[in-house]
């Protein structure tokens, strides 16, 4: 689950990071208030969507007024802003964060992320940070330290001295770096995150060392034991499709393709998809129904299958288990009659009661191709769709 930045900020402010004055508007005239009810020569407007490269993007500006903020918020407002992040579509402005403006010296970069090959959270840090740290992490990775976080110990007192090192901070802001690396550990920690990212962290010309923006996401699987985070949750930011499929607990992302997937297993998810563009063609999504799925959550993701437009035709793979071929088949024809599908469909059972659920299928009178094999049924798929 991910948060807004200005959420973010609340929440690593409660454990000791240093954040600027802000608050986050509705409306062109809340706006406007905002920067009034802040109190400074400079502000700054940010639009508050899930994704990155706001900045290049337009999202960011300076105003110097409160005229100038309204101005600003109401060509921002419920436009579909477009970055790198978001697709062609965008994603459309609902929030606005005005922040109190900052005079920078020098942008770092500063995160926390889970990472599976040290088994541990791993501390990210580099002297260089902005809206380029993608470019500098593809090109001078040897300007990037990493230290991992002791699961059970925490960060070392002598790690946040090396990576303050690093970052180029001395004396008191060494001090102060290391106070904001330690505080960013323990909110990792404590809330249970999959990603804290503050870039930049900034060192001001007064000589402040605090965050400037900020991104966190949490692991679903964790939030039980946060309420007050799931409270935080954007509904607006989610995928319909994804949403619904999460009420199914059906494991959902969707995709930019043409071809819907609906499989058992999220390595033979993967290994679809896979090989679906070997065969020239492109998944709409990644969809796994579990091991354990009934006819209900298999009608169910199928429904979903055919609500996204984009889908030209559906690919079901299933290798059943502990989940029966006839039951997968029953979902489908079920699911299949109640939408009135009109594109090709494509199945691959095989495993438990497969002959049973191929019959199901035949006897159905749907309009559909069986294969035996991933390999004939992505062909079949892919050449049905053209």
């Amino acid at each position: 689950m991910n948060i807004h930045e200005y959420q973010a900020k609340q929440l690593l402010a409660k454990f000791g990071v240093p954040i600027s004055k802000g608050i986050a508007c509705k409306t062109a005239d809340e706006v406007g208030r905002a920067f009034t009810d802040l109190s400074v020569p400079m502000a700054v407007v940010k639009v508050q969507i899930h994704a990155g490269g706001r900045g290049k993007a337009g999202g960011v500006k300076l105003v110097r007024s409160a005229d100038e903020a309204k101005k600003v918020a109401q060509g921002l407002l419920g436009k579909a802003l477009v970055t790198h992040q978001t697709g062609p579509e965008g994603r459309v402005v609902k929030t606005i964060y005005v922040e109190t403006g900052s005079d920078i010296e020098r942008e770092m970069y500063l995160a926390v992320v889970m990472d599976r090959g040290s088994q541990a959270p791993v501390v990210i840090a580099a002297a260089e940070g902005g809206m380029d740290i993608e470019e500098l992490a593809a090109h001078k990775p040897h300007a990037i330290a990493r230290h991992r976080v002791h699961p059970v110990k925490g960060l070392q007192a002598f790690q946040a001295r090396a990576l303050t090192k690093h970052l180029g901070l001395k004396g008191d802001q060494a001090k102060a770096g290391a106070k904001l690396i330690a505080a960013l550990v323990d909110a990792f920690m404590e809330l249970d995150c999959s990603l804290a990212e503050i870039n930049p962290m900034i060192v001001t010309k007064q000589g402040e060392v605090k965050a400037l923006d900020a991104k966190m996401s949490f692991d679903d699987n964790a939030l039980f034991r946060h309420k007050d985070v799931v409270e935080l949750r954007d509904l607006n930011e989610e995928d319909p499709k994804e949403i619904e499929a999460k009420k199914f607990d059906l494991n959902y992302i969707a995709l930019t393709g043409n071809i819907g997937c609906m499989v058992n297993g999220a390595g033979l998810a993967m290994a679809t998809m896979d090989v679906i563009q070997l065969k020239g063609g492109m998944p709409a999504n990644f969809l796994d129904v579990g091991g354990g799925a009934n006819k209900t959550q298999v009608t169910n993701a199928f429904k979903i299958l055919l609500s996204d437009k984009n889908v030209k035709g559906i690919l079901v793979n299933i290798f059943g288990g502990i989940m029966k071929c006839d039951t997968i088949a029953e979902g489908v024809i079920a699911a299949a009659k109640e939408t009135k599908m009109s594109v090709p469909l494509v199945v691959r059972l095989e495993g438990t009661n497969v002959e049973l659920g191929r019959k199901l299928l035949q006897e159905s009178g749907l309009n559909l191709q069986t294969a035996a094999s991933l390999d004939e049924a992505a062909e079949k798929i892919v050449e049905a769709i053209r």
